[in-house]
């Protein structure tokens, strides 16, 4: 049998260990309790957009060799842009597919026309403002700037966001996505970027964790009346 001495230490270390640990425990069971309950698409906030948004044809477009740039291409998209057509050429320059004019960015009112096509139309807008720069906690992190941010009459604080440079919808988030981000951010324990599993402070308290549970079995071996009949009946 384990010395008291030496059972006494464990205990100790099992009981501080949980008092430490227990916090973010609690956090990973809640987090991932709220992912395994929840719609990801509603998280996406799919269920305020169109299911298709309405693809505009367009003819009597000019070719690249009549656009007002010199440069090579070496990628090319066509947008819509407020109902009129536009190459987003090496993802860099936006020109006018009809009269091959350059144009430097998009207007807010040109952004309310895209958001248009893929929100609801049920949805009415309160605030439309422009974003220069985001922190790195910032619910529009990682995507193009600036863009303009589109906020809707809910309850849910719906936000979307157009970019400006070439006016492509990014993305929309609201209430439920706040929640889910917090939540992920405490479960992968990465408070910058959300999504590395690999930091060091991740790798501690896993291993320390580890050590948690390995400590509570040996306690319950040590303290089981059960082995200790056992232990008895073979010596």
């Amino acid at each position: 049998m384990v010395k008291r001495k030496t059972a006494v230490k464990i205990r100790k270390a099992h009981r501080y260990l949980g008092i430490f640990l227990g916090i973010q425990f609690l956090m990973w069971t809640i987090s991932g309790m709220y992912f395994s309950w929840t719609d990801i698409d509603e998280i996406h906030g799919d269920h305020f957009k169109k299911s298709a948004p309405v693809q505009t044809s367009f003819d009597n477009l000019l070719g690249t060799s009549q656009l007002a740039t010199k440069e090579s291409v070496k990628s090319l998209e066509l947008l819509e842009i407020a109902n009129e057509p536009y190459y987003w050429i090496n993802e860099a320059q936006l020109y006018n597919a009809r009269t091959g004019q350059r144009k430097n960015g998009i207007s807010k009112e040109e952004a309310q026309q895209v958001a248009n096509r893929y929100m609801l139309d049920d949805l009415e807008i309160a605030k439309i403002q422009l974003v220069d720069s985001v922190g790195s906690h910032h619910e529009y992190r990682g995507r193009p700037l600036p863009a303009y941010e589109i906020l809707y009459e809910t309850p849910q604080n719906l936000k979307a966001y157009v970019a400006v440079e070439n006016g492509a919808f990014q993305t929309v988030r609201h209430r439920d996505w706040r929640w889910f981000d917090f939540l992920w951010m405490t479960h992968t324990m990465d408070y910058q970027g959300r999504d590395n599993f690999n930091t060091l402070l991740l790798r501690a308290f896993s291993l320390l964790g580890l050590i948690t549970v390995l400590s509570g079995f040996v306690l319950w071996y040590i303290s089981s009346p059960s082995i200790r009949k056992l232990e008895k009946k073979i010596k």
